[in-house]
């Protein structure tokens, strides 16, 4: 929207338009580097996608993996998402990323700070080493706590319950600010000098969905409310590129009717997923983002199945052992025991897991050719749960350079519009969720925060200095 000839209410140097993870990081990234800065967030709290996540970020080469004597380098991650991802719209985005991820993790800890630490575990979907580093809880809310403190530790202000309704432009088509304000409440009119849009994705909004990622579009959606695709519609007025608007994270096992993730650890580990019928349906190799179209396929009940030894893995994250403690998670001692917890038929479910205990031993090839078996054969105990596929949040948004600057259909910029998270494409491959390795949705949110919200108080710092 051109901005009329109106006095302004509030101006400030940077406008970060949501308060999620990529938003609350690229507001203290840009304040210390010395710009004045205000955040808005349409939700009465903040949180976003990042509240829901388990809040791990991979770092290639930082010191915490140096420390636990784990070689990795920004090169060998990059090459890492190349493999999982393919080619896509932002693969320059994607290298940048990993160049800069190590000095991510570092900076969250050092200056946020954030109480972030490496997880050795085990390595994660998509990754060749261990990477990830989260809160020990593996909870995305702590995260958002930290970064929240980290806020109010600077006197950021931060205004809830406050939505953009437009982009306020120039009549040169500059973005010069945003017109806030609800249903029954007088609009606000802030000025600033650089905008940066962290406002979430699409996957809530149905009708975006099915225009955009229509394999999933029948899956529940289990992220964050406020993912109406705002980032779209502004960027469809203001001219701007789209990237990968067809990629998307789902979530193929969702605690059923829990609604909290089932922590892959347990099929990474060796668990397996079965249909009602008690027999195996895919490789679960793919991964819990690549993997859930084919369990929404099944039309029907999925189940998770795996062992003792397994779960003892999974209970060092809190929202596991809440799910156990809910009685999401049952046991059992024998396999007939097992099938009759959800009347799945004992014979099928016993053939299954003969054959794929033989496929973990190395004695038959796997049926759906997976290679890597983790702690199988399993053995009793036995665990199962029910889950369903879910959304998670999309990959696609407003086409960027490496700096977060949003650029036009040409390739060239819009000037003063900065993006990331949601609001920006993802790393994840052009198209459906095949390319999403673990931690990709922060990295580019808290990434794209990072390097945002740094590049617009920079420029800001240069226009000054070129001021008589």
């Amino acid at each position: 929207m051109n901005a009329k000839n109106l006095p302004w209410d509030m101006e400030v140097d940077v406008l970060v338009i949501g308060a999620g993870g990529c938003g609350l990081t690229a507001a203290i990234a840009a304040h210390d580097e010395g710009a004045q800065v205000a955040i808005v967030e349409k939700r009465d709290q903040p949180g976003g996608n990042t509240s829901l996540s388990t809040g791990s970020i991979p770092g290639a080469g930082s010191r915490f993996q140096k420390a636990a004597q784990i070689q990795d380098s920004p090169e060998v991650m990059m090459t890492d998402l190349a493999r999982v991802a393919g080619s896509h719209d932002l693969s320059d985005v994607s290298d940048m990323l990993a160049r800069i991820s190590a000095e991510l993790c570092e900076w969250l800890v050092d200056c946020v700070p954030a109480r972030m630490s490496l997880i050795t575990d085990y390595c994660h979907v998509g990754h060749t080493v261990p990477r990830l580093h989260a809160p020990a809880s593996r909870r995305g809310q702590d995260l958002m706590d930290d970064l929240l403190a980290g806020v109010q530790r600077r006197d950021i202000p931060l205004a809830v319950g406050n939505p953009v309704q437009s982009l306020l432009t120039s009549p040169q088509g500059e973005v010069i600010g945003a017109l806030i304000g609800g249903k029954g409440v007088e609009s606000t009119r802030i000025k600033a000098q650089k905008v940066i849009l962290a406002c979430n994705g699409f996957a809530a909004n149905r009708d975006l969905v099915k225009e955009f990622c229509p394999e999933i579009a029948g899956a529940e959606y289990f992220g964050a409310l406020g993912s109406q695709g705002e980032a779209v519609q502004w960027g469809r007025e203001l001219g701007a590129g789209f990237a990968n608007m067809a990629a998307y994270q789902g979530y193929a096992a969702v605690a059923y009717p829990h609604g909290s993730l089932l922590s892959w650890t347990t099929l990474e580990k060796g668990g397996i997923l079965v249909n009602a019928d008690g027999e195996r349906f895919g490789n679960e190799d793919l991964g819990y983002s690549g993997y859930a179209r084919m369990v929404l396929a099944q039309h029907r009940e999925v189940f998770a199945i795996f062992d003792d030894r397994i779960k003892a893995i999974a209970d060092k994250e809190d929202e596991f052992r809440e799910l156990v403690d809910l009685g999401g998670i049952k046991s059992a001692s024998t396999v007939a025991e097992l099938a009759s917890l959800f009347k799945l038929p004992a014979d099928a479910l016993t053939r299954t897991l003969d054959t794929y205990n033989q496929a973990a031993a190395g004695k038959v090839k796997d049926t759906f050719v997976r290679s890597k078996f983790g702690l199988a054969p399993l053995q009793s105990t036995y665990w199962i749960c029910r889950v369903t596929p879910g959304l998670f949040h999309t990959q696609g948004g407003l086409a960027i350079d490496t700096s977060a600057h949003v650029l036009k259909r040409d390739g060239s910029r819009i000037p003063n519009l900065f993006a990331g998270g949601g609001a920006a494409g993802g790393i994840s491959g052009k198209s459906g969720a095949m390319g999403y390795a673990s931690g990709n949705g922060l990295l580019t949110a808290i990434g794209l925060g990072y390097l945002g919200g740094r590049a617009a108080a920079k420029e800001l710092k240069e226009a000054s200095g070129r001021q008589p």
